[in-house]
């Protein structure tokens, strides 16, 4: 596909996050719920990384245009919303996983501001990690993308659990199932550039992906609370 459409994708994956970021938003002003708030900072994430996405096809990237993207979709974004799941379905260890959370975070902001780069930056592809930084932001990307992903994964697997062991909540477990999915695709793009090039492959995952997650986010608000606190205090006292 051609630079336009590279554009219009990214355009559409920073339009749908942000508007999802504003009604997940919304819903956390209304009820305060914590993993409603992860969730929303983790939108807000996607949407940041999208943009930094349709610059860098726009108009080229650079240096720090790629800086934003790896920091807000490689390293920072993932754990975030693994955090939601935390809360959602283990929020006695919520507090604790967030403090963890936003050290991570922060320390991967600093280290993104002040790492070198250790090759050139090509302005007509997307640029590869490994390719531009030395190992401390790689690993800090491959630590929270896999780790996230796994609570996430590990939490779609416990809902489902749950729902045969005990007939629990149906909407949780689609909740997360949904969630799960959409990390999946997210993580699809590198299999898509045998196909397509990588911004376009990157813009279309996360259009999808991000899609599957806010289903996944609208399907858990609307469950009552009080369904999903039975749940588990049932798989604690099991």
């Amino acid at each position: 596909m051609n630079m336009t459409s590279q554009v219009a994708f990214a355009a559409a994956a920073t339009l749908i996050s942000l508007a999802f970021a504003l009604a997940t938003l919304d819903r956390w002003l209304m009820a305060r719920r914590n993993h409603e708030a992860a969730w929303t900072v983790a939108l807000f994430l996607f949407s940041g990384a999208a943009a930094s996405l349709m610059v860098g096809a726009g108009m080229g990237w650079s240096a720090w245009s790629f800086r934003t993207f790896y920091y807000l979709g490689a390293i920072a974004n993932v754990p975030v919303l693994a955090l939601g799941t935390v809360w959602l379905l283990r929020p006695q260890w919520g507090r604790t996983v967030s403090y963890g959370v936003a050290t991570f975070c922060l320390v991967g902001l600093g280290v993104m501001l002040v790492a070198p780069t250790t090759g050139t930056i090509p302005s007509a592809v997307l640029p590869q990690g490994s390719d531009i930084f030395g190992p401390f932001p790689r690993i800090l990307a491959a630590v929270g993308s896999s780790l996230g992903a796994l609570v996430i994964f590990s939490g779609a697997l416990w809902s489902l659990g749950s729902l045969v062991r005990n007939q629990g909540p149906r909407q949780l477990a689609v909740a997360n199932g949904a969630i799960g999915l959409g990390t999946v695709v997210l993580s699809l793009g590198g299999l898509l550039n045998s196909t397509l090039n990588e911004m376009t492959a990157f813009a279309i995952t996360l259009v999808v992906g991000i899609t599957l997650i806010f289903i996944g986010f609208l399907i858990a608000t609307l469950m009552p609370a009080t369904a999903r606190l039975q749940m588990v205090s049932q798989e604690n006292a099991a």
